[in-house]
């Protein structure tokens, strides 16, 4: 069986394929990347991408010239990247039209990552008809969550009419990393950990026996701590006085989720490697950002040692170490 992960967002679109293949009953079942495993990231140099099922069709070109499949008829089944699943996912399901719906109604919710999600689905059904397709949520890894960690401080009527609440996302590289980690230093020493998401988007995770207890991303993925151009955490009153100095809604919309963060403390750049360049460099405006970055990392890993009780373990994603208990 050909497997075919499609993760689409707004400018790019990336995808790997795997071999699903049987080993002896007992054994169960594995997923084992092809051999001549390709991936590729179509980049559209920052413009939307117009027509998912002509980048999809570019996806199968390439996964044919390297004779990966004869066809696309070879792929049996796909699985997309889903950011927003809200309450009702909490882990992978098969994509149905009710699936479909329900991604369309949390397009307010993340509107960069599910348009571009669904767009790329309703190409993918209409170019693999015959596979099976499989959504996997960003949100669902973190839907385990007490109460007192997903509410906020408003009237519990908003959460219980609107649905405003603690989500939660990047919950694929949470649970794979936390997973490594447990595999290889066991369940106890990985009973309390905190798990960062590092990269243009960040996010920060406390897991208490295998189930997420917190994480610092919320009702969308503006929260939390800076990232490239988002700027986690502020004070709401912020926007209500960017707005009575003349700013739109809009505008301020657009300056917190692409203008801030990293590039609006830097006033250069959302890159980590071009920012860790200049600051060797002795850079102050880089140097700022990087220590206001890495405070602010610091300060969630440090109460999520408190909310845990301890902390055995911290990762990140791609590179883990344990680290004493505190």
């Amino acid at each position: 069986m050909k497997i075919l992960v499609l993760n689409a967002g707004s400018s790019s679109l990336k995808f790997e394929l795997f071999e699903e293949t049987r080993r002896p009953a007992a054994a169960g079942r594995r997923v084992k990347t092809l051999k001549s495993l390709y991936k590729e990231n179509f980049d559209n140099h920052g413009k939307a991408i117009k027509n998912f099922e002509v980048e999809v069709r570019r996806a199968i070109a390439v996964l044919m010239k390297k004779r990966l499949i004869t066809s696309h008829r070879d792929i049996d089944a796909v699985g997309h990247r889903v950011v927003h699943g809200g309450e009702r996912y909490t882990k992978s399901v098969r994509i149905t039209s009710r699936v479909i719906a329900e991604i369309q109604k949390l397009i307010p919710l993340a509107p960069l990552h599910n348009g571009p999600n669904l767009a790329c689905i309703r190409a993918s059904k209409k170019l693999f008809s015959h596979a099976v397709q499989v959504a996997v949520f960003d949100t669902a890894f973190h839907q385990t969550m007490p109460e007192k960690a997903y509410l906020y401080g408003l009237p519990y009527s908003f959460y219980k009419k609107l649905g405003i609440r603690r989500f939660g996302f990047h919950g694929t590289s949470h649970r794979y990393v936390f997973e490594q980690a447990q595999k290889k230093l066991g369940a106890h020493a990985t009973a309390r950990t905190v798990t960062c998401h590092l990269g243009n988007g960040c996010s920060i995770t406390a897991i208490k026996n295998g189930r997420v207890v917190d994480t610092s991303m919320g009702f969308t993925p503006l929260e939390g701590v800076p990232m490239g151009t988002r700027s986690g955490d502020l004070d709401p009153s912020i926007i209500f006085y960017l707005i009575k100095k003349g700013y739109s809604a809009d505008e301020v919309e657009t300056i917190i989720n692409k203008k801030s963060g990293l590039l609006g403390i830097s006033e250069m750049t959302s890159d980590m490697r071009d920012l860790w360049a200049v600051y060797k460099r002795g850079n102050k405006k880089v140097m700022r950002a990087l220590e206001f970055f890495s405070y602010r990392i610091a300060k969630y890993i440090g109460a999520y040692a408190a909310a845990l009780g301890g902390l055995h373990t911290s990762l990140d994603s791609g590179l883990f170490k344990a680290s004493s208990e505190v």
